[in-house]
């Protein structure tokens, strides 16, 4: 029984530890003055595709976090495709990533594998946060002062900010052989499941060193399909707030 108990201990450690070491390296980018830009493929994960990967992976462990992602009423944020959330008590900010991708050795199956993943820039620095919301809502927040520390949450009210999506996420986390590839298997609180491919690279990075490593290991996991897998945003969205999703439908940003 103290072995079991010890075993469980040290797996959550180990979890929290690959969790923590990705903000801190994040946070460590923003800091001095760089970005990271996460480029991801998300896919259904199957008992035989879990198999594979429980097979050909190395588990980190599981960890437990809650998001709330806020927007302003009229949906400024999101409907621009940048994505305010806070997590574990940080605050992340997602937003597009302008990357030239060559078209590499695979041609138009190369081409074709690029289109199912995304590419974000993320940013963990709480000024440069504030600094860039305030650029997408400047008519609302104009001349206001915003700078706050992580706990001081005035600023959103400052913005007209509120949270419009809260949900908790159960994560499994693995790492492969394969440099800078982290596979994650999501289990949101609302009953959806999606697994992510991640690489993180440095903003001006080699993305299409980071798109080929997805593509290699969506191979080894036997990964098919040409269409995007839903991420868990969007699948919260299309069941609780429709009209929220209609709109980001029409715009193109899911």
């Amino acid at each position: 029984m103290k072995k079991n108990s010890y075993e469980m201990y040290a797996t959550k450690r180990k979890a929290n530890q690959a969790y923590h070491w990705r903000t801190v390296r994040k946070t460590l980018n923003a800091v001095v003055g760089e970005m990271s830009v996460e480029v991801e493929r998300k896919f259904l994960c199957s008992a035989d595709i879990l198999k594979t990967l429980e097979e050909i992976g190395v588990c980190v462990g599981q960890l437990q976090f809650r998001d709330q992602y806020f927007d302003t009423p009229k949906f400024d944020l999101t409907l621009r495709d940048v994505w305010l959330r806070k997590r574990k008590g940080r605050w992340e900010l997602k937003c597009p990533a302008t990357v030239n991708v060559t078209e590499g050795t695979g041609g138009e199956q190369s081409k074709a594998q690029a289109a199912l993943c995304t590419r974000y820039k993320e940013i963990t620095n709480l000024p440069e946060i504030q600094l860039r919301v305030k650029e997408v809502i400047k008519d609302i927040c104009a001349d206001r002062e915003t700078n706050s520390s992580q706990e001081d949450e005035s600023w959103l009210s400052k913005m007209n900010l509120v949270c419009f999506a809260e949900f908790t996420t159960v994560r499994r986390s693995f790492t492969l052989e394969e440099e800078g590839v982290q596979i994650d298997l999501d289990q949101a609180d609302f009953g959806y499941h999606v697994g992510e491919i991640e690489v993180l690279v440095p903003e001006g990075g080699d993305v299409q060193s980071a798109l080929e490593k997805i593509e290699r290991t969506a191979r080894k996991l036997g990964l098919t399909g040409d269409q995007r897998v839903e991420g868990k945003m969007t699948v919260y969205l299309k069941m609780n707030h429709p009209e929220h999703y209609a709109k980001l439908l029409s715009e193109h940003v899911l």
